[in-house]
């Protein structure tokens, strides 16, 4: 996939994301960052980020980045995800993600998504499997 076909596939993001209001601010094949605010819609009973809005902004994140990474007739599913929450993300705060690949295979993808606050602290750590799907006219 050239260039531009990546750049605009990783900008044309699904209306989940959206929904959340991240926003993807650099895309290329070995690095995906965007941000999200914490806002009070996806806050816990803590009065903190909840842990599925963050899991749900590093797997965005990650179908990205294996996304702009596919052939033609490619697709992408996550096929497994891990979290590890280290620090609250305070409600007004706004969380950046950085995903990078740990390995780029022919049917598997592996990303890690370090997700910080705006001080710059590790909040969570993100690694998934992304399964490369052969797709076809049926």
């Amino acid at each position: 996939m050239d260039d531009g076909a990546q750049t605009d596939l990783a900008y044309d993001q699904p209306e989940y994301s959206r929904f959340l209001g991240m926003r993807i601010l650099t895309a290329g094949p070995d690095e995906v960052t965007g941000e999200m605010p914490a806002t009070r819609n996806l806050s816990n009973r803590n009065g903190v980020l909840h842990g599925g809005a963050i899991m749900g902004f590093a797997d965005n994140l990650g179908g990205t980045a294996a996304t702009i990474n596919l052939g033609a007739g490619q697709a992408t599913t996550t096929l497994e995800s891990k979290t590890n929450f280290l620090r609250p993300i305070r409600i007004r705060d706004v969380a950046h993600g950085r995903c990078v690949p740990l390995h780029k295979g022919r049917t598997t993808m592996i990303w890690q998504t370090t997700i910080t606050r705006q001080d710059g602290k590790v909040a969570a750590i993100v690694t998934q499997t992304q399964m490369i799907l052969q797709w076809q006219d049926s």
